[in-house]
């Protein structure tokens, strides 16, 4: 039975993009509703789109999981911990991490109540409708029929498949799949060193797999700072990752049981790999199949993204879009920061998303975090620079840690100190940069980090000492 249900702000899709949308549209007065159909095991919705359900979330759950099992078998004894009888207990290790998961389902549910944005479980699907009455059919457990002056379409992206190797979530793997191999691998192969290629084969080859990265571009983690990825690149292939740059892959054949990789390696050299599983980390695509854009006229830009202006708004008055569907970094916080803005716009208010002071962060052990501009890019661009690096084996915390790998570093502009980019390799790298980032949206100098009093001892006592050594007056190396 269909019913009519008229609101100031529908959201098609319940990911951090469009839950938080959601969320600040109801705070700001609007009668809001969001629509998603994730649907967890039991048949129940499962808010938080794939960060919370196959991506960010889980996947963190396994990282942290994977680290304990690896320190226990291998750290622990350093700290006098001597551990007898190490066993790995997978399904309580995934069912720990789908106790996360659901935890982090049930909590936007509450927050979705505590707001009083209405949820609607299924697919959203646009059905024409003109400026200020654009209608929705939502088809789920339930069929209703909304409309809406404002709608925010917040669908996502999907994990983008090899030509030829189909993901069975099986043996050939996507990010889902990855998160949900019930018995450690003894081979693992990995397409793609990217975030999810590296932390997914980090996690695995914790857990006892032989792992092996096929990565086809010439220069491993080529988005981050060079001297930061080089260093990646010798702690990964120390701590076992069998990584290979330059690969072109050939044909992929599935059978069933292990899956045969043919590929040409940087020396040209032909090979033959056969592995028990193969994760496919070679990007994501918008998912905007079955939306029904052409309904009311609404234009895809380049490569299948929505197109939108700098404020998230599509050829369409009053019909926005934000988060993976859209250009830009494909990241949780990106995504969320537009859902905000685009909430704030619609209220008359001037919502403000920087894109040049958005963090990254790779969670693999050590962790890599970075905003900013890396060196090759100032490089690139003819700006004069200063550098400063402090490396985590001269911290105190970091050697009580018993983590010193890894180091920061500052780029500042030669003539002004405006800092232009910080690199972590190291600890915690993740909370750490945070601090970069407020600097940066501030245009603070290096100098303001190197005079703000940190906490001894610290981790973030290594931002200081980068900041300082910018100017060659490191204290501590």
């Amino acid at each position: 039975m269909s019913t009519e249900k008229q609101f100031d702000v529908v959201v098609i899709g319940g990911g951090p993009g469009g839950y938080i949308a959601a969320i600040r549209a109801a705070q700001l007065g609007f009668k809001t509703a969001c629509i998603d159909e994730w649907t967890n095991a039991k048949g129940a919705p499962a808010l938080g789109g794939t960060c919370t359900n196959v991506g960010c979330i889980p996947s963190k759950a396994l990282l942290q999981s994977s680290e304990h099992f690896e320190h226990a078998g291998h750290a622990f004894a350093e700290h006098g911990i001597d551990v007898q009888g190490l066993q790995l207990n997978l399904p309580q290790m995934l069912k720990r991490k789908d106790g996360v998961i659901k935890s982090n389902n049930d909590g936007i549910v509450y927050l979705f109540k505590k707001n009083k944005v209405s949820f609607f479980h299924g697919r959203g699907t646009l059905a024409g409708g003109t400026e200020g009455a654009y209608t929705i059919n939502v088809s789920g457990p339930t069929t209703d029929t909304l409309t809406a002056k404002n709608v925010i379409v917040a669908t996502g992206s999907n994990a983008r498949e090899l030509p030829g190797a189909p993901f069975d979530e099986k043996v050939i793997l996507s990010n889902t799949g990855a998160l949900t191999i019930d018995n450690v691998p003894a081979r693992l192969g990995v397409i793609g060193a990217g975030v999810i290629g590296l932390e997914m084969g980090s996690v695995w080859r914790r857990l006892g797999a032989q792992v092996t990265v096929l990565e086809g571009l010439p220069a491993f983690l080529g988005a981050v700072d060079e001297q930061i990825a080089k260093e990646a690149h010798k702690l990964f292939k120390k701590q076992g990752l069998d990584i290979h740059l330059g690969v072109k892959i050939g044909a992929i054949s599935n059978r069933g049981n292990d899956v045969t990789v043919e590929y040409t390696d940087a020396a040209g050299g032909a090979q033959t790999a056969t592995f028990d599983r193969l994760i496919v980390s070679i990007g994501r695509v918008p998912n905007t199949t079955g939306l029904g854009l052409e309904s009311v006229g609404l234009q895809l830009g380049e490569r299948g993204f929505i197109a939108v202006d700098d404020e998230c708004r599509t050829n369409v008055p009053g019909i926005w879009a934000v988060g993976d569907v859209v250009r830009g970094p494909m990241l949780a916080h990106k995504a969320e920061e537009e859902g905000v803005a685009v909430a704030e716009r619609i209220a008359g208010q001037h919502g403000h998303v920087n894109f040049n002071t958005i963090p990254w962060v790779i969670y693999t052990s050590p962790e890599i975090a970075w905003v900013g501009k890396t060196e090759q890019q100032l490089k690139a661009e003819g700006v004069a620079y200063k550098a400063g690096t402090f490396p985590f084996a001269a911290n105190g915390r970091a050697r009580a840690l018993g983590d010193i790998s890894g180091m920061v570093k500052f780029l500042a502009d030669a003539a002004t100190d405006e800092i232009l980019g910080v690199h972590i390799i190291g600890p915690v790298a993740s909370e750490l940069i945070s601090e970069a980032v407020v600097a940066m949206e501030f245009r603070a100098s290096s100098e303001d980090i190197a005079r703000i009093c940190h906490a001894h001892p610290s981790l973030s006592e290594a931002t200081k000492e980068a900041a300082l050594a910018v100017d060659k007056r490191s204290l501590n190396f």
